[in-house]
């Protein structure tokens, strides 16, 4: 099935975002990463901003589906933290930055919809692995310690940072979910 000129669109400018950052890119950039005429671009998005805007929406309806999935597949914390990782790890594997991480890296620069996008999207991934994590403390799977929020925000530091600096120093260090470990049961 052929893939949609929107679709080509929102998929080529996500790539550019998570490599080049959504300031570095430009729509003659994605006309030639997709083979259309700029004008075509501004045909499906007539600024920049809504096309950022769709990326992350559609990102954000991505990740909340493997939310969902990785509930209904695992019953666990450990089996859900691990999905968790594979999918974060997934995401930023062929030197792209998590897209959550690259947003947030150029804050200052992003239009306020994009801002606004950007802070949803760290609560969205905040608030779940906060849920599961205070059902595993519920259910007696890991300690209190520290408490399931500071857990959740220390999990995604830890994995936005280590994309980082795979991403900085292009040695492709691959984390193991001993992290995740780590920090659910020490903290």
């Amino acid at each position: 099935m052929a893939i949609g000129t929107r679709d080509a669109l929102v998929h080529a400018a996500e790539c550019l975002m998570r490599t080049k950052g959504y300031a570095a890119f430009s729509y003659a950039d994605l006309a030639e990463a997709v083979g259309i005429r700029k004008a075509s671009i501004h045909h499906h998005f007539p600024t920049k901003e809504e096309l950022g805007i769709a990326i992350v929406e559609d990102y954000i309806a991505k990740v909340c589906s493997d939310f969902e999935r990785i509930e209904k597949e695992h019953q666990d914390l450990a089996g859900r933290l691990e999905a968790y990782f594979l999918v974060f790890r997934a995401s930023s594997e062929g030197g792209l930055l998590p897209l959550c991480g690259a947003l947030a890296a150029e804050m200052a620069a992003l239009p306020l919809g994009l801002q606004k996008l950007t802070h949803r999207f760290f609560d969205v991934q905040l608030k779940w692995l906060t849920a599961i994590l205070d059902k595993g403390v519920t259910n007696g799977e890991i300690p209190c310690g520290r408490g399931a929020r500071q857990k959740a925000f220390l999990l995604l530091s830890v994995l936005e940072g280590a994309s980082f600096i795979n991403w900085a120093t292009r040695e492709n260090d691959l984390i193991d979910d001993s992290i995740i470990r780590l920090i659910i049961e020490e903290v």
